[in-house]
């Protein structure tokens, strides 16, 4: 699913995998053949404990056939709902990984919550660099600025690139919603105030989603709306919803939802940047599940 063109900043393609709902983007600057790779997904079966690279290698033929040059692999947060491909796309293709500074609360967290260890870094070690509200970086010539977005989690980001923002799990489509904020870290509040941030943006800004789940009236997936249309028609916050009437509604329907599925293996590998925790003394990887604590 190709967006852009030849007038529009940035260009670039957005892959989807429907196991776990996600839309992965390149991003590329439209002088040059520079790109970044957003929240990319490495495919995992549950059942089986087994790992599969199809999704990223979708990635890799992409950015190969175009002649791209990655510059970034980006994490818009700690996924819960899937493992992140970003060690494997960085060993391919080279280029620095980047995520929230806020990942060092993450790592605190689901660290002390997996018992992780002394072997686990909660110091953010495992990524290039560590973003915080204002920061810019460069694709090409093209940049980049980092709006810190929390209330999913503390380490949430939007990524401002050209005229688009990747918004991460701060907001779906507007027939859909809003992100939940009952993960350990997440807050309601910071949520409502983060999407305003979002929300200031200029009217026409394209907005790119991290996830779509169809709302019940829509037959297609859909990864791309515009802060005018957020505004305009968000079921959750829409112009005129405060600040109260959004955290009572946020705080009474997660109160209903289950937890993701893959949650219990994503965290524990997308804190560590994407690696797997290290091998035991019989040279196996294992993932741990904590009984009653999520």
């Amino acid at each position: 699913m190709a967006y852009g063109g030849a007038n529009d900043f940035p260009a670039g393609n957005a892959f989807f995998d429907e196991p776990t709902n996600t839309f992965s983007y390149v991003v590329q600057d439209p002088g040059s053949k520079a790109c970044a790779i957003l929240d990319s997904v490495l495919d995992f079966d549950y059942a089986a404990g087994r790992t599969d690279v199809r999704s990223a290698d979708e990635i890799i033929a992409y950015v190969r056939e175009n002649g791209l040059d990655v510059e970034w692999i980006l994490e818009t947060h700690v996924h819960a709902d899937h493992l992140s491909a970003a060690p494997y796309l960085h060993e391919r293709l080279g280029g620095k990984t980047g995520i929230g500074a806020n990942i060092t609360i993450v790592q605190d967290v689901f660290g002390k919550a997996f018992n992780a260890g002394t072997e686990f870094a909660r110091d953010g070690s495992q990524f290039d660099a560590l973003f915080k509200e204002g920061d810019t970086f460069t694709i090409g010539g093209l940049e980049g600025r980092v709006l810190h977005t929390p209330g999913h989690t503390p380490a949430c980001l939007t990524y401002v690139i050209g005229d688009a923002a990747f918004v991460g799990d701060t907001l779906f489509m507007p027939d859909f919603g809003t992100a939940r904020c009952d993960f350990p870290g997440g807050d309601a509040r910071a949520l409502y105030q983060s999407i305003q941030k979002v929300l200031a943006l200029p009217s026409d800004t394209r907005l790119f989603m991290c996830h779509d789940y169809k709302a019940p009236q829509r037959d297609v997936y859909q990864h791309e709306t515009t802060v005018a249309e957020q505004r305009a028609a968000n079921i959750h916050v829409y112009d005129g919803v405060s600040e109260e009437e959004f955290v009572r509604m946020r705080t009474e329907r997660d109160a209903t939802l289950a937890m993701p599925k893959l949650i219990i293996p994503s965290v524990q590998v997308n804190m560590r940047g994407g690696d797997m925790p290290p091998a035991e003394d019989n040279g196996q990887v294992y993932l741990k599940v904590p009984i009653n604590k999520l």
